[in-house]
């Protein structure tokens, strides 16, 4: 074994038999380049990832390249997972070496950290011929090493990097309008999404899209919208059978994903079909929502509250071989035996056909068409065929329940967990089902006791009953902004108070007064070779845009200038740079706070609680909701409480209206 033995992460776990000397990355490991005048390898990857898994086998189980690697260099195993701030850092490089990323990620330093060469995945021979001819330069010509080091240094440092303009106004809103026509040139209106493959998921784009598309009347965006919702759900990259959507999609139609189940692409998708659902009452929407429930509930929960990462995207099939999909995949023969005399509607329902054939005699389970339609053509009513579907999916889930399970990541990561715990949270607010939020309460009371330690900071992982990795920005962020959701759920003040204290202590920790954006790794944290600022949107909400908006909704409730000043400081300097808005909805959705539409909404007195489900369950994205039942210690709400009485006031940036003693009345100001 190497010294990853010694790790909890289950991806440094399955590399602790590799005959690499593999280490960990920590300050020993750093240390012994130095002292030894070596260079490093890091090599970064994630459990769930396949062709991680591929390079592994090639190349990391192989003795001749473990000779290679053990010989010249300090190899160093990164989870990117845990540690994304490495990760992000060595990415940028890679980026500018090679023009694209992904993983694994496998970079060369000098011994100092700088990284001097790089790339993603690598045949063997190639590997083993490239850390030849690198060793080779460092040993006879190091300095065009430390040359390239320097000029490469210098791009890293600029990458996403925002330059603060001058202090000005914000524009108007009214200025999204271009932005969003431009963006909607790279609609797919056939499948949705966007016209290329791969396809992400990327919830926040359409949580965006979703609320802007309402606030200005769009019918043509809200319906590419429900376009885009409906296909996914339709498609093979949501798994109707278990539950849970995979990390995203291999064609244009949704139909074969790369087959990974991650914590934060579920979690987020449940707050979007959510949001979704309270604006149309899809039953379809529900239906996912439930489906994903079920998987979160039975694969990704711990007895504690806390959520697990990852599902792999391999397993073994029928011969014993690791495959990428192979729990997941069907064959027709297969499907005959165990549907019999129903196979043939089955088959037209999810595409047993051209449509959705996969590989090597392997489909992947699809429709395209609407409950509806199918049951049309199957003769029969919606009713039945409801019945039958619910059937079919209880009879193949079970069968497959035989099969060889993908690999479960059971680590805990806190900014996953909070992102997950906000799913639940509007799960709730848009159905009422007690188990949401009691999953909810469950994971808020798991982060609150176990990930945030006394001295304020929140740790970044937790397995063995051990939490460890002091917690990046990304992590404080999500998690205060899945205590705004859940206050807004339960109005249980104790969870906006948790927030406002997390937010103060990012203020303290992680806010740059020069950048005048939150640094990724706190002031008394690890420092890498260039600090980094995450601004960029992707398939999880940059952690400066997710302050953002935590601080501007924390602003209003707790009558914060300061608040307000550093949230729009970061959307002053963001704005001049919205030339690729998927990369900015969240951003986006900042600057649309400030619309003239924008209202908070107060209930106060006897029965607020009750009230405030049924504000809930509209699709009220513009709105702030605050209440409390009593009196409370919050700005917003102080001086609203009438005794005896249920009271709701309308306000704009805390301008509020005469107060209304019927939520009906209430609601006539607030519904657009």
């Amino acid at each position: 074994m190497n010294e990853l033995h010694l790790e909890t992460s289950p991806y440094l776990l399955q590399h602790a038999n590799n005959p690499i000397h593999w280490k960990a990355w920590n300050e020993r490991s750093l240390a012994q380049a130095k002292e030894e005048n070596k260079l490093i390898i890091v090599s970064v990857g994630y459990s769930a990832c396949h062709w991680c898994h591929v390079m592994e086998h090639e190349s990391f189980e192989d003795n001749e390249v473990a000779d290679v690697m053990n010989l010249y260099y300090v190899p160093i195993k990164v989870d990117r997972e845990e540690r994304p701030d490495v990760d992000a850092t060595y990415m940028k490089a890679v980026q500018l070496m090679t023009g694209q990323g992904g993983w694994p990620m496998n970079v060369v330093l000098l011994p100092d950290g700088r990284p001097v060469w790089g790339g993603t995945y690598f045949r063997k021979n190639n590997w083993i011929e490239a850390l030849q001819q690198l060793q080779d330069i460092f040993a006879t010509e190091p300095e065009k090493m430390f040359g390239y080091a320097d000029k490469l240094m210098l791009g890293i440092g600029h990458i996403g990097l925002v330059t603060p303009e001058e202090e000005g106004a914000i524009p108007d809103p009214s200025g999204i309008k271009a932005i969003a026509e431009k963006w909607a040139r790279s609609f797919d209106h056939e499948f949705g999404g966007y016209a290329r493959a791969p396809k992400f998921m990327m919830p926040n784009n359409y949580l965006f899209l979703q609320r802007y598309g309402y606030q200005t009347k769009n019918k043509e965006l809200l319906d590419f919208v429900d376009l885009t919702l409906t296909r996914m759900a339709w498609g093979g990259l949501f798994d109707t059978l278990g539950g849970g959507f995979s990390r995203y999609s291999v064609d244009v139609k949704w139909h074969v994903p790369h087959f990974e189940k991650m914590l934060y692409d579920n979690g987020q998708l449940m707050s979007l079909c959510a949001e979704a659902y309270k604006r149309t009452k899809d039953p379809l929407y529900k239906e996912v929502i439930e489906k994903t429930h079920f998987f979160i509930k039975t694969e990704l929960t711990h007895e504690s509250g806390a959520f697990y990462s990852a599902l792999d995207a391999d397993s073994l099939d029928a011969r014993g071989h690791l495959e990428e999909g192979a729990f997941y995949v069907w064959e027709k023969d297969e499907l005959k035996e165990l549907l019999e005399g129903d196979f043939e509607i089955f088959a037209s329902i999810y595409n047993i056909n051209e449509f959705g054939f996969w590989e090597d005699g392997k489909f992947v389970l699809i429709q395209n068409e609407g409950i509806e339609e199918q049951a049309s053509k199957a003769g029969i009513t919606v009713e039945e065929l409801c019945d039958k579907k619910t059937e079919w999916e209880q009879l193949l889930y079970e069968a497959r329940e035989y099969r060889e399970k993908p690999r479960l990541d059971d680590k805990t990561l806190t900014s996953w967990n909070a992102l997950m715990l906000k799913g639940y949270a509007d799960a709730y607010k848009a159905l009422g089902n007690e188990d949401y939020l009691d999953a909810a309460l469950r994971n808020a009371q798991f982060i609150a006791e176990i990930m945030w330690d006394s001295d304020g900071h929140l740790w970044r992982t937790y397995k063995n009953g051990i939490a460890k990795i002091n917690g990046f920005l990304e992590d404080h962020a999500h998690t205060a902004d899945a205590f705004i959701t859940l206050y807004e759920a339960t109005l249980e003040e104790k969870w906006l108070l948790y927030a406002k204290q997390l937010t103060d202590y990012c203020l303290e920790n992680f806010y740059d007064q020069q950048r005048q954006f939150f640094a990724y790794v706190p002031k008394n944290g690890e420092q890498l070779i260039t600090p980094h600022y995450e601004t960029e949107d992707n398939v999880i909400p940059a952690s400066n845009s997710v302050m953002g908006n935590v601080l501007y909704k924390l602003s209003l409730l707790f009558h914060n200038q300061y608040y307000e000043k550093v949230a729009l400081q970061m959307l002053y300097h963001i704005i001049p740079n919205l030339d690729h808005p998927s990369a900015f909805s969240n951003w986006l959705n900042l600057w649309l706070e400030l619309s003239s539409q924008n209202r908070e909404l107060a209930i106060c007195g006897d029965g607020a609680k009750e009230a405030v489900k049924q504000v809930n369950a509209l699709y009220l994205p513009h709105v702030i909701i605050a209440g409390s039942a009593k009196g409370s210690s919050v700005p917003f709400l102080q001086g609203r409480l009438v005794k005896d009485s249920l009271m709701f006031y309308v306000c704009r940036n805390n301008a509020c209206n005469l107060p209304h003693s019927h939520l009906e009345d209430a609601l006539t100001e607030v519904i657009l």
